[in-house]
């Protein structure tokens, strides 16, 4: 009897480089927090992205919290952030009681627009008010932010940047690893990212003070005494020995994990060339290297007879997950108040777009019936 397996969007994929580290943190009894694969691993992701240091955390949203924190991000602040994301690129922000401000995207990558970026900050200072105190700029689906123009302008203004990397670790611009450009930038290692630690993430910046204070307040912000002695608030935030060494297996697969997401692009990108009514987020010149880590497509209704949530649920009758593009964060019932700057190509984008089942895990056999199931509800 032939099973109908579920093709997943992207899928845990371990290596089994990840049970030597395991099993060398339970042979050492190193299981809880902290530990010899949370320092190696920290120095292997630094050293990978092109930053002095980092600090291993239990998620990415965490490593977002601990960076505005640093930044000295407090209530009445205002932080301009992508809208084109998901929520937790944006809820640290609320968490300090910080204002997000939403700034739409532009159509080469899909992420944050430098015009609007721009005139955001020019508004605020020709306005005589509080110039923002971050921007938090995410790479969405793996494809690079405009890193030039957006560094340029957050650098004339004075504002740090934050890169939301969660998404792009493997990505560079113009040849340099995403994650090494803002004053600081955060990773996640979620079960569905392009390497896992089931749950995870990171902070990495070159300035040791921030990483510094960052794992000092991750440990509930114990402060140096021979009893418990706490002088701030303090977070339970810091990764496990035993998830630090999945994470240290996953790290020697990094540039396979990249080449075959890519190599998925590829195939999709090339099978369905043809297909009128669909495309691809393509990387807009030489200086933009995406990681791949979901294969993105837009659907032309009006070409292809089907819209992209009904496509969806064709796909999910044979047992094929696939995940709408996210909703813009200022359509969202709990940001919809906060202040925006619109051109109206995230929420096009949301309309029309779906995300491929895109996992470095998938056979041929897979991604075949993928296609398959595609064309078949293109007609063809």
């Amino acid at each position: 009897m032939t099973t109908n397996k579920r093709i997943y969007l992207s899928s845990p994929h371990m290596s089994g480089h990840e049970q030597k580290f395991v099993k060398e943190a339970f042979d050492q009894n190193w299981v809880a927090p902290l530990g010899p694969n949370v320092n190696a691993f920290e120095e292997t992701l630094a050293a990978y992205c092109g930053a002095n240091h980092a600090a291993a955390l239990s998620a990415g949203t965490a490593a977002l919290h601990l960076a505005l924190i640093m930044l000295g991000i407090q209530a009445g602040d205002e932080v301009l952030v992508s809208t084109f994301t998901f929520s937790a690129s944006v809820n640290p922000i609320v968490y300090q009681g910080a204002t997000p401000v939403f700034v739409d995207s532009e159509n080469q990558t899909w992420n944050m627009d430098p015009v609007l970026l721009e005139k955001a900050l020019k508004e605020r200072k020709e306005n005589g008010g509080t110039m923002p105190k971050a921007i938090i700029v995410v790479h969405l689906y793996g494809m690079p932010a405009n890193m030039d123009r957006i560094m340029e302008i957050a650098d004339r203004y004075h504002v740090p940047v934050v890169e939301d990397a969660a998404e792009a670790l493997g990505s560079s611009f113009n040849g340099k690893k995403l994650g090494s450009f803002g004053a600081m930038s955060i990773l996640s290692f979620n079960g569905n990212k392009i390497i896992t630690t089931s749950g995870g993430g990171a902070l990495l910046s070159n300035r040791q003070e921030w990483i510094d204070k960052a794992r000092f307040l991750a440990t509930q912000a114990r402060d140096p005494a021979p009893h418990y002695q706490h002088s701030q608030i303090g977070y339970n935030y810091r990764m496990s020995n035993v998830l630090a060494g999945i994470g240290r297996g996953q790290m020697e697969v990094i540039e396979q994990r990249v080449a075959k997401r890519r190599e998925i692009f590829q195939y999709y990108k090339q099978n369905l060339k043809d297909v009128s009514g669909i495309s691809f987020l393509e990387e807009p010149d030489e200086r933009y290297f995406s990681n791949r880590w979901l294969t993105t497509v837009l659907i032309d209704e009006s070409k292809l007879g089907i819209s992209p949530q009904k496509l969806q649920e064709e796909l999910e009758k044979v047992n094929i997950e696939t995940r709408p593009l996210w909703k813009p964060m200022h359509l969202q019932p709990v940001f919809e108040h906060y202040p925006k700057y619109l051109n109206g190509v995230s929420e096009k984008l949301f309309e029309c777009g779906l995300c491929l089942p895109s996992g470095s895990n998938m056979s041929d056999s897979q991604l075949a019936k993928v296609l398959l199931a595609l064309t078949a509800c293109f007609g063809m």
